[in-house]
C-alpha cells in the first residue's frame, strides 16, 4: 500500500520584513488588526490600530527592531528556519516539515497554498507556543482551519493546542536553565507573555479568571486558562530543576496597560531591587525562540531597569530556538499524534 502524504506546518507569530520603519508598521498593523489580539469591536479596532498604536508605537517599536537584528535578519525567523530543518532530517520518512508566520512572512496563508498544492492526505497544524491562548494558538488554528475549509479536498488534520507539561519540552527548558549557576541567583523570575485579563475570562462558560486559584496551576475548569497554565509550567519546571520554590516568582511582561494579568516583571524586579535582592535570573518558558521580547526586553531593557535600581546582576536563560532538545519534543508530539 502506498504511504499517505503527510505534511507538519510549525506556525510562529511573526516578525517584520525589515527593522525599518515602514515594514515595522505594516507589521504592527497587521499583527493588531486580528480580532483575536485586540478583542474589541472592529470599528474601534481599526481606530486604536490605525490612528493610535500603530502612528506612535512604529518609530520606537522599529529602533529596537534595528537593535534585534542580525546577519542572518531577525532572530525568530532564522531560528525557525534552522528548526524546521532539523525536524524535517529527523521526519523525513514520513512527513515534509514547514514553518509560516501568522503575521508577514513566510506567510501563513500562501504556505497553506503550497499544501493545497502539493495535496497532502494529513495536515499537522503546529503553533509553537506551549501555554494555550486565544491571541496564540487560537489565532493560528482559527486562520488555518478556515483556509483549508475552502480547499476542494480536505485532507485529515490533526492540531497541537498546548503542551506546556509535555516531559520532552520541560526536559528541554530545564536543559537550558541547569547551564546557570542557580546557587548564584537570590531570585529566579519565570517571566511570561502577558495578555489582558478579558482574554482569559472569556475562556470560562461561568464567572471569571479571577474566581479560580489559577497562581496554584491547573486544577478544575482551568486548564486552558493562560494564567493558569503559566503557574503551572513555572511549578513543574521548578521541580525538575530542584530548587526552593520560594526563590521563584512566576510574572508577566509585555503589557500594554494595567487590565493585563499581574503582576507585571518589570514592577516585579522593581521590588526586587527595593527589598535588596542583587542576582536575579529570568526564565522566559512562554517563548520557544529568542526575539524582541526575550533579546531586547529582557536582556537589555530589564537588565538596565534592574541595575538602575540597585540590582546587581540579572542574566537570561535562552529560549529553545533550534536546540536538538526541542527538535527532540516536536517530533515526538508529531508522531504520537
Amino acid at each position: 500500500m502506498k504511504a499517505k502524504k503527510k505534511a507538519v506546518l510549525m506556525i510562529s507569530l511573526g516578525t517584520p520584513d525589515s527593522p525599518g520603519w515602514l515594514d515595522v508598521a505594516s507589521y504592527l498593523k497587521q499583527f493588531l488588526s486580528d480580532a483575536r489580539i485586540v478583542n474589541i469591536p472592529a470599528f474601534f479596532r481599526f481606530l486604536l490600530v490605525n490612528l493610535i498604536i500603530v502612528p506612535f508605537r512604529s518609530f520606537s517599536s522599529a529602533k529596537s527592531y534595528r537593535e534585534l537584528w542580525t546577519d542572518r535578519g531577525s532572530p525568530l525567523k532564522y531560528h525557525m528556519e534552522d528548526l524546521t530543518q532539523k525536524v524535517q532530517e529527523k521526519l523525513k520518512d514520513t512527513h515534509d516539515v514547514f514553518y509560516a508566520m501568522r503575521y508577514k512572512n513566510p506567510s501563513l496563508k500562501e504556505k497553506l497554498k503550497e499544501l493545497d498544492h502539493i495535496g497532502y492526505d494529513e495536515v499537522v497544524l503546529f503553533p509553537v507556543f506551549p501555554q494555550y491562548s486565544s491571541a496564540a494558538n487560537g489565532s493560528f488554528l482559527d486562520y488555518s482551519l478556515k483556509q483549508i475549509a475552502n480547499w476542494n479536498v480536505i485532507p485529515a488534520v490533526k492540531t497541537v493546542d498546548q503542551f506546556y507539561d509535555n516531559e520532552d519540552f520541560l526536559n528541554a527548558f530545564s536543559e537550558n536553565i541547569m547551564k546557570f549557576d542557580l546557587d548564584s541567583y537570590d531570585k529566579i523570575m519565570f517571566s511570561y507573555h502577558g495578555l489582558p485579563m478579558s482574554q482569559l475570562n472569556d475562556v470560562y462558560k461561568e464567572g471569571v479568571c479571577d474566581d479560580r486559584d489559577c497562581e496554584n496551576g491547573v486544577e478544575g475548569d482551568n486548564h486552558h486558562c493562560y494564567r493558569a497554565t503559566c503557574y503551572e509550567t513555572t511549578k513543574l519546571l521548578v521541580n525538575k530543576i530542584k530548587i526552593d520554590p520560594k526563590k521563584t516568582i512566576t510574572s508577566f511582561q509585555s503589557r500594554l496597560d494595567s487590565k493585563w494579568v499581574k503582576p507585571f516583571s518589570d514592577k516585579v524586579l522593581e521590588e526586587f531591587a527595593d527589598d535588596g535582592v542583587k542576582n536575579v535570573l529570568v526564565v522566559s518558558p512562554s517563548f520557544t525562540g529568542d526575539c524582541l521580547e526575550t533579546i531586547i526586553e529582557i536582556g537589555d531593557e530589564y537588565e538596565e531597569l534592574f541595575l538602575e535600581k540597585g540590582g546587581q546582576k540579572l542574566d537570561y536563560v535562552p529560549s529553545l530556538n533550534s536546540n536538538d532538545s526541542w527538535v527532540k519534543c516536536i517530533v515526538n508530539i508529531v508522531r504520537e499524534l
